[in-house]
């Protein structure tokens, strides 16, 4: 155990080996600045109230400059005092000017919880701030709407409730001087296109109640530490920003540890029997049906004999059982008592059996995080845990808790899970809780990484990298608030990417933080928008620079289509009904989790979530509590549900077929060719495992009667010529699962160059597309008209495939593992895959490209646009040499989710 670690002895130092990587950042002393003149004499004896005698200079920098009329990004570390930067020109704006008002936009209904108690604490006069969000009252709503100041809310009520009914809210409109929108960097692919719209919309909606000559409202973004801030904020809002990022606010020291789960136990591989005389089974082995079981195995307690289980030989006795077989015959039993069965008798010859060891399994990511969770709470560590899921949370708390209790009996009640989906009372109880030492231990969703001022917290245990750095940076920086030393350990999931993190430091430390990603131009985007500021005010073409230089095709397009009407005074909505448009592309309401058996509501899935986590079927887990659903009614949007704690859990299969739409851009070097354009993918959950939680066993195959859901969007693929791979020395009929494993590691490691997730992205390969008419690797974005992600992935190829092979290349496994090339959620059953095949097809792609780094590039290829659809139809499983690895279920279909979204914003 290092030095640096020895203030947090709860890591088991009997597990230094899980210790791949320590870093310290020192702790850093803070400047200030005096109060601005213009600040009210009233303002700064609150702030001085509260404990803030002088802004940190950062703090002043950029309230100068809001003050100032100017547009401006604050760009600084977690816990760094953002929201004072913001709070103090708009806070003196409603002090001087009793018409003025503020509009506060967060992503999560935490964050927004939390500005609001910040508000009230300050007990200023007049400033009558309120949350106008899906959990506001409709009483609530119009107390809002006529007397509050600050409004704080979110870019989903935005576009449904405030900018359809201007004229309601024109009274607020009218004296706008602030537009606050926190935590702009979580505002990114498909949802932060939607929300630059949504701005660009209400810039427009304002002008028309701003009085003449008035300057509109100052836009104020609040942002993580991010690459270019002041260009990700001016595509975000459409306005010129200024960008403050010298942070200088004084920090305690972090020590961040990276953490790799131990190589669980080699077993036998129990799938390709027989096995060798004398083999010792590990305990509570089950054996595949129809295993003929050779003299001299030994057979410990619990181990199970299915039917179809031979013993060698007549009259062979089992070794401490009862019973002595009269002859060889089918077996069925279960030895549960304590003493060891050896089967006798034989001969056999020697080598004719054998036990393979399996490829080596680390230990899971949830499992070690519930562990070190539990640690640090025995210690008295405060600690929060961020979990990628919401059932991943569930699990950590769940078995948090039942460790706790069994060492010290009540101490369980200190932890408890975090996630979107709970009703609004959990969550607030949930935060104080928290907040005021109640809890000790807490696993969260990132729905708790943004904003919420945690204070008091020790520790930060991050399961599985969170997608990226600016990401990883603010879940660490949500412990050691207030000048405080802390901890963050970065806990690796059996995942290419994190492997790859964990041994290569460099990649985390001291590299810049991505720039936000993000495409306004969609068409998929841009078009709906439209319609929905037409419905506001009639469009005009004075309106059309707001939107962009692809608006004016878009609105002809959207005419032909009768949805918009063109008059000479502009393009006018020709429905009775507003656009139904969702900013986060889940293809409507939430779906209701619903206990049948009491009507009692226990939360809220998202609709394109559903297929996969509330299929009948399905195990749900609520508050640690397992559930098993019943029906799931897409009609009425609700799963239907009972209490039951089953000993098996629910895993999800489905099918997918691509076809290539058209080319934007080739890259060709020599045998490799590298692609870019449109793609129609079709996904269809069709069926799920259930599996022996102990074990892992497969107890059977579900089929699931769910709609297909077709994505269009924007792929990158790369194609090899046979003759280039026969030259490798890769056999044909090794083709599918070389290129299923390079597709699989390839797919893992974009989000290290693009700002994604792994479940935010899709792919497919195959020894033949029938579109490109060679072996084929697809990765395409999980989102309608592409998410800027396949861009990056052909602009940064090198980079990308190169550490996609240093991860496989690197792997200790012979066969392919979870670090490297098998995958989580593989519509295959990462069935074929061959690791050293991928490593040589990887290295050909590679040499292949450096060796033209001016490689011959044409864009707009459209004498390569696609085939027939009908050449697709089918499952992967269908089409030999087709494997696919589809995005999550709201990736289809138009139903995309988010992408690396905070949780906790619901739509009303």
């Amino acid at each position: 155990m290092t030095a640096a670690l020895a203030r947090f002895s709860f890591l088991p130092s009997r597990r230094a080996e899980s210790l791949t990587h320590v870093e310290h950042v020192p702790p850093r002393p803070g400047s200030t600045a005096p109060w601005p003149d213009w600040a009210p004499p009233a303002l700064r004896a609150a702030l001085a109230a509260r404990g803030v005698a002088l802004p940190w200079t950062h703090q002043a920098v950029a309230a100068k400059s809001a003050w100032s009329g100017t547009h401006t990004v604050i760009a600084t570390g977690t816990g760094s005092g953002k929201s004072l930067a913001y709070q103090l020109p708009a806070l003196a704006a409603l002090l001087t000017d009793v018409k003025a008002t503020v509009l506060y936009l967060s992503p999560t209904k935490a964050l927004a919880a939390d500005q609001l108690r910040s508000l009230q604490a300050l007990d200023l006069p007049g400033v009558r701030p309120a949350t106008y969000d899906g959990d506001t009252s409709r009483e609530e709503r119009d107390w809002a709407r006529q007397h509050a100041r600050v409004i704080l809310t979110n870019p989903d009520m935005l576009h449904h409730g405030i900018l359809p009914n201007h004229a309601s809210w024109a009274r607020f409109l009218r004296g706008l001087r602030f537009v606050v929108v926190d935590e702009c960097h979580t505002y990114r692919g498909v949802f932060g296109s939607h929300v630059a719209h949504v701005l660009r919309r209400l810039r427009r909606v304002t002008a028309r109640y701003t009085p003449r000559g008035a300057a509109g409202p100052c836009f104020v973004l609040a942002s993580a530490t991010s690459g270019d801030p002041a260009g990700s904020g001016s595509r975000l809002v459409g306005v010129p920003m200024t960008a403050v990022t010298e942070d200088t606010s004084p920090r305690g020291g972090v020590t961040f540890a990276l953490w790799e789960p131990p190589l669980l136990p080699a077993t036998p591989d129990l799938s390709s029997p027989p096995f060798e005389a004398g083999s010792v089974l590990p305990p509570h082995t089950t054996l595949p049906a129809g295993t003929t079981l050779p003299a001299g195995t030994t057979l410990p307690a619990g181990t199970t004999l299915p039917a179809g289980t031979t013993l060698p030989d007549a009259g062979a006795p089992l070794s401490g059982a009862g019973e002595h077989p009269a002859a060889p015959r089918p077996l069925s039993a279960h030895l549960s008592d304590t003493s060891a069965h050896a089967v006798q008798a034989g001969p056999y010859p020697a080598g004719a059996f054998a036990v393979r060891d399996a490829e080596p399994v680390r230990r899971s990511a949830l499992r070690e995080t519930a562990d070190l969770l539990t640690e640090a709470v025995l210690a008295g560590v405060r600690t929060l845990a961020f979990v990628r899921s919401r059932k991943g949370a569930e699990v950590v708390a769940s078995t948090a808790r039942r460790s706790l209790n069994s060492a010290v009996p009540g101490l369980g009640e200190r932890v408890a899970a975090y996630r979107a989906g709970y009703l609004r009372e959990e969550r607030r109880a949930l935060e104080r809780d928290l907040m005021d030492g109640t809890l000790l231990g807490l696993a969260s969703t990132n729905a708790l990484e943004l904003g919420v001022d945690l204070v008091g917290l020790d520790a930060v245990l991050i399961s599985g990298y969170p997608g990226t750095l600016a990401s990883l940076w603010q879940q660490a920086g949500r412990a050691g608030r207030a000048g405080r030393d802390a901890l963050c350990v970065l806990v690796a999931r059996d995942d290419p990417l994190d492997t790859y993190l964990v041994h290569h430091p460099e990649a985390l430390f001291g590299k810049p933080v991505e720039a936000t990603v993000l495409d306004p131009g969609n068409p998929h985007v841009l078009a709906p928008q439209l319609c929905c500021a037409a419905a506001e005010l009639p469009l005009t073409q004075a309106d059309l620079p707001l939107f962009g230089p692809t608006a004016e095709a878009t609105l002809d397009a959207l005419v032909a289509a009768g949805m918009l009407r063109r008059r000479p005074s502009g393009w006018y909505w020709t429905e009775r009904h507003r656009p139904d448009v969702d900013l986060r592309g889940a293809g409507g309401g939430p779906v209701a989790v619903v206990e049948e058996s009491t009507g009692r509501l226990l939360g809220t899935v998202d609709t394109g979530s559903a297929h996969h986590q509330v299929h009948t079927g399905a195990v749900h887990l609520h508050q640690g509590t397992a559930y098993v659903v019943d029906k799931l009614d897409l009609a009425d949007s609700v799963a239907l549900v009972h209490a039951e704690e089953p000993d098996w859990s629910t895993h999800p299969r489905d099918v997918t077929s691509l076809t290539v739409l058209s080319v934007r851009r080739t890259r060709t070097a020599g045998p490799v060719t590298l692609s870019l354009g449109e793609v129609e993918v079709t996904s269809q959950v069709v069926s799920y495992q259930r599996r022996r939680i102990s074990s892992g066993e497969v107890i059977d195959t579900c089929q699931l009667d769910l709609p297909e859901r077709i994505l269009k969007t924007v792929a990158v693929w790369w194609t090899v010529t046979p003759e280039a791979l026969d030259e490798a020395g890769i056999p044909a009929v090794d083709w599918p699962g070389a290129l299923h494993a390079a597709e699989h590691a390839s797919i893992g490691l974009l989000p290290l160059v693009a700002t994604c997730d792994r479940w935010d992205i899709g792919g497919l390969s195959t020894a033949l597309h029938a579109d490109t008419a060679l072996p084929t690797v697809f990765v395409y974005d999980g989102h309608p008209g592409g998410a800027g992600f396949a861009e990056r992935a052909f602009d940064v190829a090198t980079d990308w495939l190169g550490a996609t092979r240093t991860v496989v290349a690197e792997c200790r496994c012979e066969q392919g593992c979870p670090s490297c090339v098998q995958s989580p959620k593989c519509g295959n059953g990462n069935n074929p895959l061959n690791k050293h095949d991928a490593v040589q097809v990887l290295s050909l792609v590679l040499s292949s490209l450096h060796s033209s780094p001016h490689a011959d590039e044409s864009t707009d290829a459209s004498d390569q646009h696609a085939s027939s659809p009908d050449q697709h139809a089918g499952s992967p499983d269908e089409q030999p040499g087709r494997f696919d690895q589809g995005t999550n279920a709201s990736d289809q279909a138009g139903l995309a989710r988010v992408p690396q979204q905070a949780e906790g914003s619901l739509v009303s």
